[in-house]
């Protein structure tokens, strides 16, 4: 087993750390708050002092943070100035395409391996092990990477060269982000014309309007039981997550020249959502804004 360096264990990235502590491989944790790192010391993980001091130890590092500005500082300014010749290196935080691949441009030249390694899933599907990762590096690096995502999650996923992985990444949010809205209407508008929630479910879950948003999270309460519905829309996926991959999403069909009318749609209405307070709710919730039920 491996000794990993995880820079960044929190509500993703702490169940990460601990499927691979107790995959067998020796997890150096380190986050910059100190409630983080007490959750996933409890449960199998080492608390790391620094990131240099993690890193330097490692056979691999394993990085989820914030933002593309985040990633681009810790490797630049610590990760590889203290990281051992040929250590593998996984980002697996969601950010911008052209700050993926030049800090995976960057590893490369200084001898190290690394791919962007976003993941679909969730807080409970990080906590789970069944995480879908969409990798973006050489054939060589995902060879690298694999087994140690595979302990995270249940696909993994080559999905092309660096960025890649951030590119497949932000298109399914923006097709997802799509689908919720699309869902959340189809029910407001079921209730207002009569249709019992749970038989509008059963009907359109077998029929040609099923998709994920609908048959494994639905945004009424009842037809599934795991759905963050159930729980006032507490947990999941938060809607400011859904607005960040959705910005990232027109940011980069702006560079390319790709015309999303829905994904920019989408964006409007989640930015509406979370500036009414909805940001910290799952992205699901915006079903009350859209039937003009939301309280804030």
């Amino acid at each position: 087993m491996a000794t990993v360096a995880f820079i960044g264990v929190g509500n993703m990235g702490g169940g990460m750390a601990v499927n691979l502590a107790k995959a067998g491989h020796r997890v150096l944790a380190y986050d910059l708050l100190p409630a983080n790192l007490e959750k996933v010391v409890e449960q199998g993980c080492e608390q790391a002092e620094s990131v240099a001091s993690a890193v330097a130890q490692a056979d691999a590092v394993v990085t989820m943070l914030p933002a593309g500005k985040h990633v681009r500082q810790v490797y630049e300014t610590e990760v590889f100035l203290s990281a051992r010749p040929g250590t593998l290196m996984m980002d697996c935080s969601t950010i911008d395409v052209a700050t993926a691949r030049d800090v995976v441009e960057a590893a490369t030249a200084k001898g190290f391996v690394m791919v962007d390694a976003p993941v679909s899933g969730g807080v409970a599907a990080a906590a789970g092990g069944t995480l879908t990762f969409m990798v973006g590096g050489t054939d060589e690096a995902f060879k690298a990477a694999e087994p140690y995502l595979t302990c995270m999650g249940k696909a993994v996923i080559h999905a092309g060269d660096a960025g890649a992985g951030q590119a497949a990444k932000i298109c399914n949010n923006m097709l997802l982000g799509i689908s919720m809205i699309g869902t959340c209407e189809a029910f407001n508008l079921a209730q207002k014309l009569g249709l019992d929630p749970q038989r509008f479910f059963d009907i359109s879950s077998k029929a040609s309007g099923q998709c994920w948003s609908m048959t494994s999270y639905c945004p009424v309460p009842g037809p599934v039981p795991t759905a963050p519905s159930n729980r006032n829309y507490e947990g999941g996926f938060a809607a400011a997550l859904m607005l960040k991959d959705l910005r990232l999403a027109m940011e980069a069909a702006q560079k390319v020249g790709a015309p999303t009318p829905l994904g920019a749609e989408a964006e409007s209405l989640y930015a509406i959502f979370s500036g009414m307070g909805g940001a910290g709710k799952d992205f699901s919730a915006i079903i009350k804004m859209l039937a003009g039920e939301w309280k804030g």
